[in-house]
């Protein structure tokens, strides 16, 4: 069973301190965005958007469509599957995610977020680095539209279930996230060990690699022109060049969203391929659940992160990948939201900007 118990605010060298929000819980949860600016002094950017973002024929496919999944996968990085959850999966997950997330800006009145401004990671703002002990993210481990997917792409029913927890941006997301790659070689950082692979010949790194690790990113919501859809570069996983900053971007690269997808869908993507999170310029939250994998043959350090009791209720299959997350009988998890939301990281902390 998961206990809730809030942390102490450590702070964070290079950003204020976070300040509370007692009405985070009234209301609708599209009025908590644009705490700062206005909506309107970004009527041109929007206009501007709706004219030209979108990767140009993006492909979408149904859960029946392995193969092509597949194909698609190791060719651009990512795909995207539609039809993923069902009408009450998506209501489930929907409705615990409004909750989640006022629970987070119950902490920030200013909006600072942990991943940019009005820009927020679910896993980084919990306990435990993720959000197992939500039912509705629990149920992402093993769904049938997508498991055999994974499946395909792995080659495999052995990958294993690193975490799930995925991230959120509020209206008045105005600038644009540095692209990035959500992972990389064996790191020290902080006392703690960052990632797995590591060549001591240094002739291979994790590029070199066939696909080790995948997030699959659940929409809540249709991604639109402006609603903060993910950009994607196609064909980047393996790219040994270095990751543009903002300022050296291309457009074409800004522009590069998934969208348009229907809520309900899944981005299944190799976390090595270049992304970045774009202006939520919309009136309304755009909430993106994950589930994350790794493949049989790759390991990282990873926290106990299921209770025992909510492990109990997953199929078969969900329990045989969940094993090296799961609490012991007699383990108590401590949950619940981080009093400083895990912080930005340094490489995210971009001004907002109007381009």
């Amino acid at each position: 069973m998961a206990k809730n118990h809030p942390s102490k605010n450590s702070g964070f060298p290079g950003e204020p301190a976070l300040l509370k929000d007692t009405k985070a819980y009234k209301g609708t949860l599209d009025e908590l965005g644009w705490a700062r600016g206005s909506a309107d002094d970004f009527d041109q950017q929007r206009d501007y958007l709706q004219q030209h973002n979108g990767i140009k024929g993006l492909e979408r496919l149904q859960p029946s469509d392995i193969e092509d999944a597949v194909r698609i996968f190791y060719r651009d990085g990512f795909v995207v599957i539609e039809n993923a959850l069902t009408s009450d999966q998506l209501a489930e997950l929907k409705e615990a995610s409004e909750r989640v997330i006022r629970d987070i800006l119950a902490k920030d009145r200013n909006r600072q977020g942990n991943r940019g401004s009005h820009r927020y990671s679910f896993g980084s703002a919990s306990l435990t680095g993720q959000l197992l002990h939500e039912p509705a993210w629990a149920m992402l481990a093993d769904l049938l539209t997508i498991t055999p997917i994974i499946t395909a792409i792995f080659g495999s029913r052995d990958y294993i279930l690193r975490g799930a927890g995925g991230d959120f941006c509020l209206p008045g997301a105005s600038s644009y996230q540095p692209l990035h790659s959500d992972m990389n070689d064996r790191i020290e950082y902080a006392g703690q060990t960052f990632g797995s692979f590591h060549d001591p010949r240094g002739q291979l790194n994790y590029r070199d690699l066939p696909c080790p690790y995948v997030c699959c990113n659940f929409l809540t919501c249709d991604f639109t022109a402006i609603n903060g859809p993910t950009r994607q570069i196609p064909g980047t996983q393996h790219s040994q060049q270095r990751i543009p900053k903002l300022a050296e971007e291309p457009e074409w690269m800004k522009l590069c969203t998934v969208c348009p997808a229907p809520a309900g869908s899944v981005l299944i993507r190799d976390t090595r391929a270049w992304h970045g999170g774009t202006p939520n310029l919309s009136d309304h939250v755009r909430a993106m659940p994950n589930a994350e994998f790794h493949a049989p043959w790759y390991r990282e350090p990873m926290r106990t992160s299921m209770p025992r009791d909510l492990y109990d209720t997953l199929s078969e299959h969900g329990q045989y990948i969940a094993r090296y997350i799961v609490a012991q009988p007699d383990q108590e998890l401590v949950t619940g939201i981080r009093e400083d939301l895990g912080t930005t990281p340094p490489g995210l902390r971009e001004k907002p900007s109007l381009s």
